[in-house]
């Protein structure tokens, strides 16, 4: 149920990334209409969307490198906050020294950080042992 959800999710912003778009802008930001997004920003949204949605679909689990690459990601994030908020403020947005983040929004993606620090370094598929692996054993 969590997993089809999750995929929902992915699929909408496939489908309709602007809607998130303008829902994150909404919540994030104290001025939300005075972003002028890059001409990328939609079809970047859009690609997170299928990478997001191959990732959960998958049966094994994340990719090696992709966890490394999370537990990186998640310890820049968890590092400095702000500055990848500046950051991804420069790569989406024209405009993005007319913009003001909400206080919650620096805490947030330290936090944000720590999570994907964590998922990257502990979080492995946990399988049952199959018949194969008992037969062997035997």
């Amino acid at each position: 149920m969590r997993r089809t959800l999750v995929i929902a999710f992915g699929l909408l912003e496939i489908v309709a990334p602007g809607v998130i778009v303008d829902y994150g802008e909404r919540l994030a930001f104290e001025n939300p209409n005075a972003g002028r997004l890059r001409p990328w920003t939609l079809p970047m949204a859009r690609l997170e969307g299928i990478a997001f949605c191959w990732v959960v679909a998958r049966e094994a689990g994340l990719p090696t490198a992709l966890e490394t690459a999370l537990a990186v990601y998640g310890l820049v994030l968890a590092l400095l906050p702000r500055t990848v908020v500046e950051l991804n403020l420069e790569l989406a947005y024209e405009n993005a020294d007319e913009l003001e983040v909400k206080r919650w929004v620096v805490p947030a993606t330290r936090l944000l950080g720590v999570v994907y620090l964590i998922a990257g370094l502990f979080a492995r598929r946990v399988d049952a042992p199959t018949d194969a692996d008992v037969a062997h054993r035997d």
